[in-house]
């Protein structure tokens, strides 16, 4: 199964692919789409759109994980990530790619063992399971990784995606 990982955001987009099989899992790729400060909502939401289209054209995954969205004390920041969330979320539903949503604790569950883990715990037993020289960059890129890897690791206990 070929999973595509998103960290969802609007001034960065993190992605991770990974083709699992048997309890195996493989990095096939990771990167970031960016958009620039400055530019107007609308466009930046554009861009992610065609950017995310792009990527599941190129890669042709059957499903997508996604972190929920989580709003701390920013709540300006978290409306301009729910509105790139809605797009992304779009983007692979139009595309016919599944879409399996996860929250924090339970990639760090899923990853690490533990749902309240720290941050580089996940990215070091991310770079452990999937045998890598190092932990993916930018942050948002290994961030995507673990929720794909996540998905990798518990999907068969899910009982159903969305979509």
């Amino acid at each position: 199964m070929r999973i595509l990982g998103i960290d969802p955001g609007y001034a960065i987009v993190g992605f991770g692919i990974l083709e699992a099989e048997g309890g195996r899992a493989q990095l096939l790729g990771c990167g970031a789409i960016n958009t620039p400060a400055g530019v107007p909502m609308p466009r930046r939401l554009l861009q992610i759109q065609e950017d995310m289209e792009t990527l599941i054209r190129e890669f042709s995954p059957e499903v997508m994980a996604i972190e929920e969205l989580f709003f701390n004390t920013n709540v300006t920041t978290g409306i301009g990530v729910a509105q790139a969330r809605g797009v992304i979320l779009a983007s692979a539903a139009r595309l016919g790619v599944s879409i399996f949503e996860y929250t924090p604790s339970q990639v760090k569950q899923a990853v690490v063992g533990y749902g309240k883990a720290e941050k580089r715990q996940v990215m070091d037993m991310t770079k452990r399971l999937l045998h890598l020289q190092a932990v993916p960059k930018p942050d948002d890129a290994a961030d995507a990784v673990a929720i794909a890897l996540c998905h990798a690791r518990s999907h068969t206990s899910r009982l159903s995606g969305y979509l």
